[in-house]
């Protein structure tokens, strides 16, 4: 849903008026309501439509500014959110732009991207933007191609590695971009990762998820997967302890998964040791805090040979 008129809805609070003036050859204005323009605009709007629509936020109900994005669990339950926000926003005099407006789809354009059951990809125009691209000829259009890819950068694996001799060629003062066969490189890599890009797929909190953990000495990878979803990710950590420390690390960071989590999640690791988390006997300071944490988690540890652990182990690596 997109609605009408947004910021001119918001009263200026009385006394403030002065701080939106403007003159004109003929007069001096002051604004009665929320202009647009101002920097403070879209952060006090957020805010009021977030507080309208407080008790659909997070359960089916996602808002931008003026967007709102209703999603629902089946059709039948659809009909009744898509009812009961239209009703909330009557209610407080906000009204939708009917042509602006999709209801009941399977696939929607949202903030950039095209959101189906289960999967998240880029529009397909923001795609053939991207390979149609011109080979930058000023510092100014190069910088302009970088943050557009930058923003889609989760749907290119190993993205940073891909631009770096054109991010190198922006530093200086100099304006005009010297093309060299490296840049070239750069450039056409770029642009054939984003025509191949996959599909995010989203996390399905009915199925279980595994978590596989391995470290070295100063680094921990950390792989959670279910089926075709799968997250990467590194953290940096001490020497002692860097084990159980690999589970902390991945447990804070996906504790929105797991913590929770309506089946049981497995747990692969390399270290053995690991196995006797939950019936040590003696621990230090540090290891009793991790253990009180790791309490809060329905988890299964399995030990698996580090010939069997490769994708975590990849990581650490």
């Amino acid at each position: 849903m997109d609605l009408r008129s947004t910021y001119n809805l918001i009263r200026v609070r009385e006394g403030d008026e002065w701080k939106t003036a403007f003159s004109t050859s003929t007069s001096h204005y002051e604004y009665l309501v929320l202009p647009y323009g101002l920097a403070t605009a879209p952060s006090v709007f957020q805010a009021y439509i977030n507080k309208v629509l407080r008790e659909y936020l997070g359960r089916s109900v996602i808002t931008y500014i003026d967007d709102i994005l209703i999603y629902s669990s089946s059709k039948k339950k659809h009909l009744q959110d898509v009812r009961a926000v239209l009703q909330t926003l009557l209610k407080n005099h906000l009204y939708c732009k009917a042509e602006k407006c999709e209801f009941h789809c399977g696939e929607v354009d949202f903030l950039v991207y095209v959101i189906q059951e289960g999967s998240v990809h880029m529009q397909p125009g923001k795609i053939e933007a991207v390979k149609d691209w011109l080979r930058p000829r000023t510092s100014k259009v190069l910088q302009r191609f970088l943050g557009f890819t930058n923003f889609y950068r989760r749907f290119i694996k190993k993205f940073t590695s891909i631009p770096k001799p054109l991010t190198d060629q922006l530093r200086g003062p100099a304006r005009q971009v010297r093309w060299t066969s490296e840049m070239e490189r750069s450039f056409k890599g770029l642009k054939g990762a984003f025509i191949t890009a996959p599909v995010l797929q989203q996390p399905d909190p009915e199925k279980p998820v595994m978590v596989e953990v391995d470290a070295s000495d100063s680094v921990v990878g950390v792989v959670l997967s279910q089926h075709t979803a799968q997250w990467n990710g590194t953290m940096m950590w001490g020497t002692m302890n860097c084990w159980p420390c690999s589970l902390l690390a991945s447990f804070e960071e996906w504790r929105h998964w797991l913590e929770g989590a309506q089946h049981p999640f497995t747990v692969y690791t390399d270290y053995k040791n690991l196995e006797y988390l939950h019936t040590a006997k003696r621990l230090n300071a540090r290891q009793a805090r991790w253990s009180l944490f790791f309490t809060r988690f329905k988890l299964h540890l399995i030990y698996r040979p580090g010939e069997r652990n490769t994708r975590a182990d990849a990581l650490s690596r």
